[in-house]
Order: structure tokens, then C-alpha cells, then sequence
């Protein structure tokens, strides 16, 4: 069976697709441009992964996303939050996740991208999207949860002939329990990047930084990521 893979460059993208790759044929990679802070570093990210596995990479710009998004993760102007261990902690007031998960919100981003990747795959004739949504990350954001991929499969029913549906391998897991799936599927986690922001280097404090460095920790392994880039 063919898929095609939704692919940010982040821990989470990455791992999905590694996971996925021992077991189907990866037709394409796409990547979205849609004014976000990290949009370059992503698709340079991307690409390097997508030579890894040896497939093909599409960058699809989105400019009117960017247009109608006023948060942090486009806009320049607004800033993005910076949190700690003891905020993402699950003991941590649910108010603190909540606010910076509003604070970097693209107004229906993966609605957008997986009816567009839905076109490709039916085009295609591929038979799965796969995607990054995980269990940790669908408390706070909604579309990253398992009723999301059944309401998209649920579409996807409706409109597209071959029936596409969503591949979300992580779907019920942890960051932590994904940076263990990744390592052992060899994925090439010093090519992922999971932060907000597009420097050199990540920056540390936004909540997808620390998100990954506690999965990293729990795990009792250094980042690839910034052991290559000899942090």
C-alpha cells in the first residue's frame, strides 16, 4: 500500500513517517509553507529527511494563511510563550498549556492540509495520510486527537473515491514513548525540528522545545539533533 506523508520536519512528523516507511510505500513528502517563524528551517529540515528515505519532497506555499492567522507561530509582532518542565507538568495548571496553545493557533491548519494532501493521495492512488498527531500534544490541541482522525477518515469517505484515510502511528503516545518508537525505527531525528522559531538553533523555551528535551531526558538519551549541532 502507497501513502503519502505530512511532513513538518518536527520529532513528530519525522516519527511517523519512520514508523510507517517498514511497512508502506512512501509516495511523497509535503510540506507547508504558511508564513510560519520556522518555515524555512522546516523545509530545509524536510528535505534532508525526504533524501534520507529516498522520496519525493512538494512544498506547497500558503499565503493566505499566513494573511488571516494573527498569532504568534506567523506573526511576528505577538510573542511566542516560553514555558518550563513545571508547566507542561501534568500536576501544572491546565490554563498555562491551554493559553500557549492559543497563543501559536493557525486558524484550521490541518483541516487545511489534509484535505489538500487528500487531493494528492487520491490523485495518487495512495491509501493513507500519515500524519504526527500524538496523545500528548491532542490535550491541547484538538486536531491532533484520535475523534479528529476519525472525523477526517469520516470525510475523506465522502470525498475522495478511493476512501484516503489518516495514518496517525502515535496517535495514543507520549513524547517520551515517541522518541523511543523513533530511535528504534532509526528515524533521523538530528534532521527534526520542533521548534517555533527559525534560528540556528533551537530556542529552548517555547512549549515545543521543552516538550521534546523532557522526552529526550526521560529517555536518557542526548538530542541527535543538538549533538550535531554541538549544543
Amino acid at each position: 500500500m502507497k501513502a503519502i506523508t505530512l511532513l513538518s520536519s518536527g520529532l513528530d512528523s519525522v516519527a511517523a513517517l519512520a514508523i510507517a516507511a517498514e511497512s508502506l510505500e512512501i509516495e511523497m513528502a509535503i510540506t507547508f509553507d504558511y508564513g510560519q517563524r520556522a518555515c524555512e528551517r522546516e523545509i530545509e529540515y524536510s528535505q534532508k529527511v525526504c533524501e534520507y528515505f529516498g522520496i519525493k519532497h512538494t512544498v506547497i506555499k500558503l499565503d493566505w494563511l499566513s494573511e488571516i492567522t494573527s498569532t504568534s507561530l506567523v506573526n511576528r509582532n505577538a510573542e511566542v510563550p516560553s514555558l518550563s518542565f513545571e508547566d507542561i507538568d501534568e500536576k501544572a495548571p491546565a490554563e498555562i498549556t491551554a493559553a500557549s496553545a492559543k497563543a501559536v493557533w493557525v486558524p484550521n491548519r490541518n483541516g487545511v492540509m489534509l484535505n489538500i494532501a487528500g487531493s494528492f493521495a487520491e490523485s495518487r492512488e495512495c491509501d493513507y495520510l500519515i500524519v504526527g498527531f500524538n496523545g500528548e500534544e491532542a490535550g491541547t490541541f484538538p486536531d491532533n486527537s484520535l475523534a479528529y482522525v476519525q472525523a477526517m477518515d469520516n470525510a475523506f469517505s465522502y470525498s475522495t473515491q478511493n476512501g484516503v484515510k489518516v495514518l496517525a502511528p502515535l496517535i495514543e503516545l507520549g513524547k517520551t514513548e515517541i522518541v523511543r518508537k523513533a530511535l528504534e525505527a532509526r528515524a533521523p531525528l538530528e534532521y527534526s525540528w520542533s521548534c517555533y522559531h527559525g534560528e540556528e538553533t533551537p530556542c529552548g523555551e517555547c512549549e515545543s522545545c521543552v516538550r521534546r528535551a523532557r522526552a529526550f531526558k526521560n529517555t536518557g538519551t542526548l538530542d541527535p539533533l543538538l549533538k550535531r549541532l554541538g549544543i
